[in-house]
């Protein structure tokens, strides 16, 4: 009997390390626990992947236009692949089991979320629901009858739940009959936690952060992060980046990017968000320096090891948005640890794992002053010396683009009226334009890595915005006078904000293409190896060129075969590439826009590659197909 237990501990303790290594499976969203987004799977290659074809198709019949009751759905969400199972997540909130060689489903749980809920911020704007993801526990009591394996999902209620990954029922163990209520918890500040990504896995706990609404109020709940132990459910650590003498007029700083975990260093790694409201910082004017940062703690302790902040008195919601990956990079001839940290801003910071300074030199250089009464800006940012820019930073008006000639003057003349003094430029009255766009850049698709070529390929917007402060006497009649523009209160301070994309009169960004691109950094010497126009824009029967990419939402992933895989483009095609040269070799229909990460695992001899193809709630394509492909 002792023998017996002994063995079934280490099938437990196999089964963990396979679910948390790079390899033949994708154990965690991000492929590994760090976020490589890495498969060692070499079965599709540039030689064969021209015959990819579907291999299954699944649909999970969560789906909303926003036309009804609900919300819109963005279906972004990456399947894991456990003890030969795929799981995943939907817009609504349902956990799927699937057969991974058949995409026949194995169980469903509900959560029961209401659709209409969802963070303060989201409340009558329009935002979609989404889930990006789940993640996946197995214990090693080898006493444990029920839920010795578990599926953790955080919804978009702002509850942790506990899913026994045989049967999809709840976890009564853990916590209250399966779920922990985030908001019931003291979070200081006013307003709801809500979940887009999933949680994070390092031995015996379950770490979450959570997303808070942007610019709804200066107190908003801090952007505590938590560790939770898997099995009970109990609290065993939390940490909050905003300081106490801050407490009261400062909120967020939140974590809602997936997290990355160093298993053998006992590390966790966040990537955090911009303190409360984004656009004006009058009412938090000492630096911040957990926020807009990359943070690692001690997994086991909460205790934070270092930080490295990327921008100073954050006011143009550039957060950290994507996952931290964790890489060893051979730079001179050594190997080392790093933390490759890509920005909204189009910027990669490559740090140290150990100790946070950065492999590449970081310069302060100088950043705009503001104009606005009672604002202070940061008179400079850190901007590395390498790798270069992976999204473009600079528009003049007479860059403007159009379709036509008179579609082009009117962005010029939009342009032209805003301030303009490049990267950094700060929200003003006038109003200032916003390059990179607030959604990046670089988003939460994140980066993915190829060690064999020590490559690091990201997808980047280039979209031009414009952000507007609006005095507070002003606020109602503005909002009224724009309904279709984003438009938030900053309750606590003197101003609103209004911000926007802006599009020409046809339609069309007012920047000049590529809207995206695919690019590949060498990240021994830091240089972009090649960059390539990504995707198409759809309209109607037809299609955009090429060369003109299409903003993009989701991540690449890449493979020992030597391909690249992605979707997030606005034309219901997904595509794979060459990895060493950045030409576009497959691409594939798909019912609705792909804009979630994909994955791929090998299951019976085959290898599969997983999208979800489900559109996006505020750029369309509806849909809720999952589709695997495989060679024939």
């Amino acid at each position: 009997m002792q023998a017996s237990w002994i063995t079934l501990a280490l099938v437990c303790a196999a089964a963990v390390a396979s679910a948390q290594a790079p390899g033949s499976g994708w154990g965690s969203y991000g492929g590994d626990p760090g976020g490589m987004r890495y498969s060692s799977l070499n079965e599709i290659t540039p030689a064969n992947v021209a015959r990819l074809a579907p291999a299954w198709e699944y649909h999970t019949g969560d789906v909303s236009d926003g036309s009804g009751a609900n919300r819109p759905t963005s279906f972004q969400a990456t399947p894991i692949l456990f003890e030969d199972t795929l799981y995943l997540c939907t817009p609504f909130n349902r956990v799927i089991a699937l057969d991974p060689r058949t995409g026949r489903e194995r169980w469903t749980y509900d959560p029961k979320v209401d659709p209409r809920k969802g963070s303060e911020a989201s409340k009558g704007d329009g935002s979609a629901m989404r889930c990006r993801g789940v993640a996946a526990w197995a214990g090693s009591d080898a006493s444990a009858t029920i839920c010795a394996r578990r599926i953790f999902e955080g919804t978009m209620d702002g509850r942790l739940l506990a899913i026994d990954a045989a049967s999809g029922k709840p976890c009564t163990d853990f916590a209250n009959g399966g779920a922990i209520d985030i908001n019931a918890l003291d979070n200081q500040g006013v307003g709801q936690i809500v979940f887009s990504s999933p949680p994070a896995i390092f031995e015996n706990l379950v770490i979450v952060g959570g997303s808070i609404g942007d610019n709804v109020r200066t107190d908003l709940p801090h952007g505590y992060v938590r560790a939770f132990d898997a099995r009970s459910g109990k609290l065993v650590w939390s940490w909050d980046p905003i300081p106490p003498s801050l407490a009261t007029r400062t909120g967020a700083g939140n974590v809602w990017a997936p997290i990355s975990v160093d298993i053998a260093r006992g590390l966790v790694v966040l990537p955090t968000t911009s303190p409360s409201p984004d656009y004006y910082g009058g009412e938090r004017l000492p630096e911040l320096p957990y926020t807009g940062s990359v943070v690692t703690l001690n997994a086991r302790t909460g205790e934070r090891v270092w930080h490295f902040q990327t921008i100073r008195h954050n006011l143009w919601d550039y957060d950290l948005p994507a996952q931290p990956a964790l890489v060893t990079i051979r730079k001179n001839g050594t190997d080392k640890a790093a933390v490759a940290q890509a920005t909204k801003m189009g910027f990669v910071f490559v740090l140290d794992r150990e100790t946070g300074a950065p492999l590449f030199p970081v310069v302060e250089r100088p950043a705009p002053p503001t104009d606005v009464p009672g604002e202070v800006t940061a008179p400079t940012q850190p901007v590395p010396t390498l790798p270069p820019p992976i999204a473009h930073q600079e528009i003049r008006a007479s860059d403007a683009w159009g379709l036509l000639y008179f579609d082009a003057r009117a962005c010029e003349k939009d342009m032209a009226a805003l301030d303009n003094r490049g990267l950094y430029t700060p929200p003003s009255v006038r109003g200032a334009v916003n390059f990179p766009l607030f959604g990046g850049g670089s988003n939460w698709g994140s980066v993915a890595y190829a060690p064999e070529h020590n490559l690091l390929i990201a997808n980047t917007m280039n979209l031009v915005g414009m952000i507007r402060l609006v005095p507070r006497a002003e606020f109602d009649a503005v909002k009224k006078a724009h309904p279709d523009e984003e438009i938030t209160a900053q309750r606590g301070t003197p101003y609103g904000m209004r911000r926007k994309i802006l599009m020409s009169p046809l339609g069309v960004p007012c920047n000049p293409p590529p809207w995206g691109e695919l690019s590949a950094i060498d990240l021994s010497t830091g240089q972009i190896r090649w960059r390539v126009p990504l995707g198409q824009v759809k309209k109607g029967p037809f299609y955009t060129f090429e060369r003109w990419g299409s903003p993009n939402i989701g991540g690449p992933i890449v493979t020992a075969g030597g391909l690249i895989f992605i979707g997030a483009t606005m034309d219901n095609k997904v595509r794979a590439f060459d990895l060493l040269s950045g030409e576009k070799i497959w691409e594939a229909k798909v019912p609705a826009f792909a804009m979630a990460t994909p994955m791929t695992y090998a299951s019976g001899g085959k290898q599969y590659v997983v999208f979800a193809a489900g559109g996006h709630g505020a750029l369309g394509g509806f849909g809720d197909s999952v589709i695997a492909f495989a060679l024939p």
